[in-house]
C-alpha cells in the first residue's frame, strides 16, 4: 500500500498530494467543486471521511475517486491536509496529520485563537502561512470571512481604529439541520396569513425550531452561537477575536451583533468602520474596486446593491451601500455579502492550501 501511495505522489508531474478530510460533508462537497474549478496545482487528491463513508466514490477534477476511512495510515505521503470536520474530529486528527508530515489547513474552530497557529485570509495576511510551528493553519469562521477581505483592503489604506458590525446570517451556517429547519418551516407557513398576529408563527412551527431558539421563517432571530458572559454570544466574540488576529490589531475595539435570517446561503453584514484619519468615499471606492476578492456593486439609485439571492454561489465579497458616516468624517458605512459555504468556508481553505502548495513546489 505504501508503494502505491508513493507512486500516486509522482502523478501529475510530482505535484503535492492533497487530502480532503470530511469530503462527504456539506463543506466537503463544496470543496470538491471548488477544487474542480480552480487551477489544478495538486497531484493526488485523497478523499477521507468517517469509516461509514469509506468506499463511496465522489467526483473531483472530473475523475471518480474512492473515499478512504480516516486513520493514521490515510495521511501517509500527504503534503497538505484540509480538514472540513466537526471540532472534536479536528482536535483529535489534525495533530496526527501534522505529525505524519502534512501541513494541516483546518476549517474548525479548535485552533483559530491558539497563539502558535496562524489564522489566515490569503488576500489579507498571506505571510502568516509561513509561521506554523505546529504544522497547522486555521481558517476563520464564515461570518468573519464574509467581511474581512473588504475590511482588510480598507485597513491597509486607512488604518482601522474601531469596528461595529451586525450580521445577517444564513441558516446554512448552522449546517444541514439549519437548512432543513428553514425549509420545513417555510412549508408550514406558505400560503397562509401567518405573521400577522403575536405568536401565530410560533404556534404553527411548534417545537420544530431545529438548531435555532426561535422560528426563523417569517422572522429574524437576534442570536447565533452559544451563551457567553455578559449577554454576548460565542459567534459575536468569534468575529471580534478573529478580526483582531487577522488584521494584527489585538486591541481593536469591536462590537458585533449576530442575527439569523431566513436565507439559505450567504451571510450579510452591515459595517461601521472608523479609521485613523479622515476618509473619502471616492478613495474607498477606488480601493474596493481594485481589491482582490472584492466586487464593488453599489448604485442604490438604480436598485443595485448586494443581496444574498444574487451573491450565493459566487466567490468574492460583494460590497454596496458605501457611505461616509454622517457625523464622523473618519468612518465609513457599508453592506457586505459573501457566500458562507464558498469564501466563507471551502474557498478560503483551498486558497490557503494553494499558498502552501506554492511554497512546497
Amino acid at each position: 500500500m505504501a508503494d502505491l501511495r508513493q507512486d500516486a505522489r509522482t502523478v501529475r508531474s510530482g505535484r503535492p498530494t492533497l487530502a480532503v478530510v470530511g469530503a462527504t460533508g456539506a463543506v466537503g462537497t463544496v470543496m470538491l467543486r471548488i477544487l474542480s474549478q480552480r487551477a489544478d496545482v495538486w497531484g493526488e487528491i485523497r478523499l477521507i471521511a468517517s469509516p461509514r463513508s469509506a468506499g463511496r466514490k465522489l467526483t473531483v477534477r472530473g475523475e471518480e475517486t474512492e473515499v478512504v476511512a480516516l486513520s493514521e495510515e490515510a495521511f501517509d505521503g500527504v503534503d497538505v491536509a484540509m480538514f472540513d470536520v466537526p471540532d472534536e474530529v479536528a482536535e483529535r486528527w489534525a495533530p496526527v496529520a501534522a505529525a505524519k508530515g502534512a501541513v494541516v489547513v483546518d476549517n474548525s474552530g479548535v485552533f483559530r485563537m491558539e497563539p502558535d497557529v496562524p489564522l489566515v485570509v490569503p488576500e489579507v495576511n498571506p505571510h502568516a502561512v509561513r509561521m506554523r510551528p505546529r504544522g497547522i493553519i486555521a481558517n476563520p469562521s464564515c461570518t468573519t470571512l464574509s467581511m474581512i477581505v473588504a475590511l482588510g483592503a480598507l485597513h491597509a489604506e486607512f488604518g482601522l481604529r474601531e469596528l461595529v458590525a451586525s450580521s445577517y446570517q444564513a441558516v446554512s451556517g448552522a449546517g444541514r439541520a439549519g437548512v432543513e429547519t428553514l425549509r420545513r418551516q417555510l412549508s408550514l407557513v406558505a400560503g397562509t396569513e401567518l405573521g400577522t398576529h403575536p405568536g401565530d408563527v410560533r404556534r404553527a412551527v411548534g417545537d420544530h425550531t431545529g438548531p435555532f431558539p426561535e422560528p426563523v421563517a417569517l422572522n429574524v432571530v437576534p442570536w447565533a452561537g452559544t451563551a457567553q458572559e455578559d449577554g454576548w454570544s460565542s459567534e459575536e466574540l468569534k468575529v471580534r477575536d478573529e478580526s483582531r488576529k487577522i488584521l494584527g490589531l489585538p486591541n481593536l475595539p469591536v462590537a458585533v451583533t449576530c442575527v439569523r435570517v431566513p436565507v439559505i446561503t450567504t451571510h450579510s453584514l452591515t459595517v461601521h468602520a472608523r479609521f485613523e484619519g479622515e476618509v473619502t468615499v471616492d478613495k474607498a471606492r477606488e480601493i474596493l474596486a481594485t481589491a482582490p476578492g472584492v466586487v464593488l456593486f453599489d448604485n442604490p439609485a438604480a436598485g443595485e446593491f448586494p443581496t444574498p439571492a444574487d451573491v450565493v454561489g459566487t466567490d468574492p465579497t460583494w460590497v454596496g451601500r458605501l457611505r461616509r458616516a454622517l457625523d464622523d468624517p473618519t468612518a465609513l458605512e457599508l453592506f457586505v455579502c459573501g457566500d458562507n459555504l464558498r469564501k466563507g468556508s471551502a474557498l478560503n481553505t483551498a486558497q490557503i492550501a494553494e499558498v502552501v502548495a506554492a511554497e512546497l513546489s
